[in-house]
């Protein structure tokens, strides 16, 4: 029962803790003209990227791979096809120049590398896949070129960027409890759900693996799904764009570098249709950019993301 309790309960914890986080985060924009899409790309993706950080290091500790993988997997596809299909049907989401020309290439080339990285058995002709603690390494080399990335571009304001909302901004120490405030609720509340949701799982006898490509997966990306919802509702679509690619560079460099360097974490091939997924997502948002408005993901594109979602699960849930 307490299980139960702790599923609902961190559901609202999580989504509140994704409004203060977008109003903190959008006060600080506003404050120092950094662009909406920069604290999307850095503060607000590392935040909503700390649930899968903590599952997949708990999971690293106690030799779950399957839930580890399957973790970072899961939530690379959910970001895009349900986070991103959900918000741009509350609100049509528009990207900047530089998200479709460097933002979402570098998430693709992410997915690349995850698909190269986990593939020793085709590649090599090892007997083996595994995400090795040299992976790791080169995992974190690139999640550092992105960060300087980032920072980089920080006091760049491109000239079609629109900030929609024209609030006056908090305080600069309000601000940043809110941030933290936010952190924290999305921490606790994805972690409440993570373990109401892999316990309410197993007594159906899923598999680790669909647990993790599943409701791990979809459970660790609440919080991006609350925070660009949020972010959509209230027009702030520099950060609902920006935070979902900016989570799934955090989640495949980051997380997964993190978690194979604690311990080596072996993968199945079978997990390979996964992966692709995770490449075609990429692709479709890219393509999304110019079909219809120009950089803009649409309402229609969105329930697009949403079928293909709902397939990919269902594909899943019937193969377990």
């Amino acid at each position: 029962m307490l299980s139960y309790i702790l599923f609902v309960f961190g559901i609202v914890i999580l989504v509140k803790g994704a409004d203060i986080l977008v109003d903190g985060a959008a006060s600080i924009a506003r404050r120092y003209n950094i662009s909406d899409l920069v604290i999307g790309l850095t503060i607000v993706a590392f935040g909503t990227s700390t649930p899968e950080l903590f599952v997949n290091v708990a999971a690293s500790l106690k030799g779950n791979a399957d839930i580890a993988i399957g973790n970072v997997i899961g939530s690379s596809i959910a970001n895009i096809l349900l986070i991103l299909g959900i918000s741009s049907a509350i609100y049509p989401l528009t990207a900047t120049k530089g998200t479709v020309w460097k933002e979402i290439p570098f998430s693709f080339m992410a997915a690349i590398m995850l698909a190269v990285m986990t593939n020793d058995r085709l590649i090599d002709k090892f007997d083996f896949s595994a995400v090795t603690r040299s992976d790791g390494l080169a995992f974190l080399g690139f999640f550092v070129i992105f960060m300087y990335y980032s920072f980089g571009i920080a006091k760049k304001t491109e000239s079609d960027e629109k900030n929609v909302s024209e609030e006056k901004p908090h305080g600069l120490l309000k601000s940043i409890i809110f941030i933290i405030l936010g952190l924290i609720g999305l921490g606790l509340g994805g972690k409440w759900i993570v373990d109401g949701a892999i316990f309410i799982a197993l007594q159906f006898g899923m598999s680790q693996s669909l647990v993790g490509l599943t409701i791990v997966a979809i459970g660790t990306s609440l919080p991006e799904l609350a925070t660009s919802a949020m972010a959509a509702y209230k027009k702030n679509v520099g950060i609902a764009v920006g935070s979902v690619v900016g989570s799934n560079i955090f989640n495949i460099f980051f997380v997964l570098g993190i978690s194979s360097l604690i311990k080596p974490l072996p993968f199945r091939p079978a997990d390979n249709l996964s992966t692709g997924v995770v490449i075609l997502a990429n692709i479709m948002l890219f393509a999304t950019m110019f079909t219809g408005r120009k950089r803009v993901l649409e309402r229609w594109e969105g329930f697009v993301f949403l079928t293909v979602y709902a397939g990919y699960i269902t594909f899943l849930v019937i193969n377990n």
